[in-house]
This record gives C-alpha cells, sequence and structure tokens, in this order.
C-alpha cells in the first residue's frame, strides 16, 4: 500500500491488494473520495460499501473498521482531506460561522458528488503525481476551499462546527459493543466522555479487573465462537476479533484455552 502525504491535511492512498483488518479511531472530520476500486466501511450500524466516485464526509470522535479492496484490475485509490479542529476553529472565528447547536445527525454522511467537488478534487491530483508540489501554503488553500464547499450545504455547519466534547455515556454497555476494536484504552476513555484515569478507575469498579485483560478476554472468548462454532479459519478471525498479528493471536489462544486455535 502507497500513501503519499505532503503535509498532514491531505492523504492520497493506492494499495494494490485488498487491506483489511484496520480499526481506525477517527480523531478528526475527513472527507474522503474514492477514486477507484471500493472501500467498505463496518460501524456500529452494519457494513456501508463505497464504489469508486463515493464522497463521504466522516465525523470525528469515532470506531471505524475499513476494509479496501481493488476492483476491475485497477488499485483502490482515495484522497482523503482532514478537517482538523484547529483549523475549523480558525475558519469559524474569521468567517464569523458558528454551529446552530449540538450535532446529533449521522455520523457518516454521503455527499453528492456533483461538478464542484469533482472538479475540486481533479485539482488535487497533478500534486500526488509529483510528490511535495502540494506546499503548506497550497494545503492550506485546499483545506480552506473544501470547507467552503461543504458548507453550500447548511446542514453541515453544525456537522463540522459543533466544538462540543464527547460527553459521559454508559462504558459497560459501549465496551461490550466495541471491545473487537483494536485501539488504544486512551482512545475508548475519549469515546465514553472520559480521561484515562477516570475510564481505568470505571472500568475496575464495573469489571473488576483492567481493560486490556478483559478485552482480550473477551476477543479471546468470540474467536473461540467463531472458529468452534461458524467454522472460520483463525487466519480470518484474529483480526475480526482485536488482533493484529496471527502468531500473537495463535499464542494467547492456546495459554487461555489449552489448545491450538487450528485444532478446533
Amino acid at each position: 500500500m502507497r500513501e503519499v502525504s505532503p503535509q498532514h491535511n491531505i492523504l492520497y492512498s493506492c494499495a494494490g491488494e485488498v487491506k483489511a483488518g484496520h480499526d481506525h479511531f477517527v480523531h478528526e472530520h475527513s472527507l474522503s473520495f474514492v477514486i477507484s476500486g471500493i472501500a467498505e466501511y463496518y460501524t456500529d450500524n452494519g457494513m456501508v460499501s463505497y464504489p469508486s466516485g463515493s464522497l463521504c464526509l466522516f465525523r470525528r470522535n469515532q470506531l471505524l473498521r475499513i476494509l479496501k479492496k481493488p476492483l476491475d484490475g485497477k488499485p483502490f485509490t482515495a484522497i482523503t482531506i482532514f478537517l482538523d479542529q484547529e483549523t475549523l476553529k480558525k475558519h469559524s472565528l474569521k468567517f464569523h460561522i458558528k454551529s446552530d447547536g449540538i450535532y446529533t445527525g449521522e455520523p457518516n454522511v454521503l455527499l453528492d458528488n456533483d461538478a464542484f467537488m469533482k472538479g475540486y478534487f481533479a485539482s488535487l491530483m497533478p500534486y500526488f503525481a509529483q510528490s511535495g508540489k502540494l506546499t503548506p501554503i497550497l494545503e492550506q488553500a485546499k483545506t480552506t476551499e473544501a470547507i467552503e464547499l461543504l458548507l453550500r450545504n447548511p446542514s453541515l455547519k453544525s456537522f463540522l462546527f459543533d466544538f462540543s466534547k464527547p460527553h459521559k455515556i454508559d462504558l459497560e454497555a459501549y465496551m461490550n459493543s466495541h471491545f473487537s476494536y483494536n485501539v488504544p484504552v486512551a482512545q475508548f476513555a475519549k469515546l465514553t466522555g472520559r480521561s484515562l484515569s477516570s475510564f481505568k478507575r470505571d472500568f475496575e469498579g464495573i469489571f473488576h479487573t483492567s481493560p486490556e485483560k478483559w478485552m482480550q478476554k473477551r476477543r479471546l472468548e468470540m474467536a473461540y465462537f467463531l472458529i468452534s462454532q461458524k467454522r472460520i479459519k483463525p487466519s480470518d478471525v484474529y483480526l475480526e476479533v482485536g488482533f493484529q498479528n496471527l502468531s500473537h493471536f495463535s499464542r494467547v489462544f492456546k495459554k487461555e484455552f489449552k489448545i491450538n486455535a487450528s485444532a478446533l
């Protein structure tokens, strides 16, 4: 997989093979355009498929599992614009744009890829053909352009300019639904509206063990079920349940259940 990011806000991705098992904590809002191939995003509401030509706006502070696939002999390619909070706050102050309130809409919005958006992304392609040509000033200008293009849709104002922090939510319910995502404990703390210390304190009060030990046990239990009952191969399971390395998964699985995963 090749990724070109001349600066930190604009990323060009190219994958010649299926790229799976990418658990992603979305730190900032991101605008993503699929040039070729197909992207499958697995969220709380199931899987959504984005073929070439799709344009989607993803909201910050959420977990996504992504599968990137080549299609029809073409690699998966995409351009993503990261709309970070600092940039949006400066834009808000400079142009006196404020949110209408706390955003309560969908976290991922499929946008109309109209002539303006097509022209915008086409204008970025020459910069990636010649790596390093997108200077910081140009990047800033292109990021501002993306924001202004999005604001043609008034409903996106609250999406972009709601700067409120995640509120404190039911930790037990959230963790039981999201334990298979392989992201740092600090990200789970943020997603549940807590500091890291309060997250660990609340977690141990509910589950009577550390987050790391609890999540590994839950992931192994899920793996055991999928392999023994659903007859899914260990090589297809380890990523799904939150492990990044097959050999590590095999080792801790055997330690937990006293049997090789492949022997079930």
